[in-house]
């Protein structure tokens, strides 16, 4: 009987062990097939664009120089990012750009060549292709295209715009737009108008002066610092702004947090319904998301960074009383005991008798809260309208500026990154005391 039993519960085991080796991954495959059609992943293949992956790619590392003709004015502009900050004044255009009113002709090399047709339009040799001519008659925009039309064109009776490797030029109606890429990021410290515009670090520093109204040195920095399209010093600004939001947030819900967390803790607070009331707060606090109490407080308060601090706030007093409450819970009762054989006061037990013992672990908590929170600023600036967070947001809004874009992503990573060495400096240093 006994050892029928032992077989039996062996043979048992064995299945047990058999299904969930085929069980298991029948399940996960179930759950991936379902991902593949509630997804779409077939459609977001299709709906994939890799010439606009392209694009933005080249707009992340390199500037676009912009040859503008309005179509009703014959007006020919050359600006870098197509600002105004960037425009060349006339005669001083670059060498690849030749201004001719009966037809300005810009050259893209290896034998591209781009001529402006005066009553919009343009003619541009595509080398191994042949000639494409683009016209504007009346409403329309006709072009010399037929049949099946290559990759590299997309046309419509409105719209017609060519890209190849040397450049990428539209027509409309209203204007004719030509596109040429280069490397790195030009005007990002002077732009055109500056004096130091084209001179390098050793003129700057040890040339004759530039301006004679200014010192080489002051004027490159107030040039630079107060450049009009890069804007060095509303970025600086922004970033102080985003890192004070996390402070602040950060370091209120901590002051905030600390003395209820007392309230809710079973050695603190006797009382079970106070212990109750305090935790369902802290709850509340941290089950909505900062996002959600980022834009309940924009509505309440308007936009700016110090709604963004009190969102953070909000929802780390939550998080903070919970941690705070459970360290209080674990504290050693004897060392309280021993502060109040000497006479102690009760505020004086709870300063050297238990403060000590959740100092590491507040300390702890809350520079890797800041750390935490100094990305979340990012965001939340973005909802209201503070930070470095609104500047990403509007650089991203343009469609244009993603060199801008990529500018502030790198400076957001290096902020955190020094924020995430500073408060591990700062936890050693008041935990260790090394």
């Amino acid at each position: 009987m006994a050892d029928a039993a032992l077989y039996a519960s062996a043979d048992r085991l064995f299945l047990r062990k058999r299904l969930l080796a085929f069980g298991l991954p029948a399940v996960v495959l179930t759950y991936l097939a379902y991902v593949f059609f509630a997804f779409d992943i077939a459609g977001l293949a299709e709906r994939a664009r890799m010439d606009n992956a392209r694009t933005l790619l080249a707009d992340v590392w390199s500037y676009k120089t912009h040859v503008t003709q309005d179509n009703r004015t014959g007006e020919v502009v050359v600006a870098i990012e197509g600002e105004r900050k960037g425009t060349y004044a006339p005669g001083t255009e670059p060498d690849w750009v030749e201004m001719d009113p009966e037809g300005t002709v810009v050259e893209l090399g290896d034998g591209h060549a781009v001529t402006f047709l005066p009553a919009g339009g343009f003619r541009y040799d595509v080398p191994g292709y042949g000639p494409v001519e683009v016209r504007v008659e009346g409403r329309e925009v006709v072009s010399n295209l037929e049949g099946q039309l290559p990759d590299w064109v997309s046309a419509s009776g409105t719209r017609v715009q060519i890209e190849t490797s040397h450049a990428r030029i539209s027509v409309t109606r209203n204007r004719t737009e030509l596109f040429r890429y280069f490397p790195g990021w030009e005007l990002f410290f002077f732009t055109l108008d500056s004096p130091y515009h084209g001179h390098g670090a050793g003129e700057i520093l040890f040339g004759d002066r530039l301006d004679p109204t200014r010192s080489n040195l002051s004027g490159a920095w107030q040039d630079f610092w107060g450049n009009e399209m890069w804007r060095h010093a509303d970025v600086a600004w922004a970033l102080f702004e985003t890192v004070l939001m996390a402070f602040l947030g950060t370091f209120g819900a901590a002051f905030v947090a600390l003395p209820l967390a007392f309230l809710s803790a079973r050695n603190f607070a006797p009382l079970m319904a106070v212990r109750f009331a305090v935790r369902r707060v802290f709850d509340f606090l941290r089950g909505v998301d900062g996002l959600i109490w980022t834009i309940v407080l924009s509505r309440a308060f308007g936009p700016g960074p110090l709604t963004g601090a009190l969102a953070i706030l909000l929802t780390d007093t939550g998080t903070f009383g919970k941690l705070f409450s459970e360290a209080l819970e674990n504290v050693d009762g004897k060392q309280i005991e021993g502060v109040s054989s000497t006479g102690a006061r009760p505020l004086q037990r709870y300063r050297f008798g238990v403060l000590p013992q959740i100092t590491p672990v507040l300390i702890s908590q809350l520079f890797y809260y800041l750390e935490s929170n100094t990305r979340s600023a990012t965001i939340i600036g973005a909802i209201t309208g503070g930070g470095i967070g609104l500047l990403l947001t509007q650089a991203m809004i343009t469609q244009k500026d993603w060199e801008e874009v990529s500018y502030y992503i790198i400076l957001i990573v290096l902020m955190v990154m020094a924020m995430d060495s500073l408060s591990g400096w700062l936890r050693r240093k008041l935990i260790r005391g090394a």
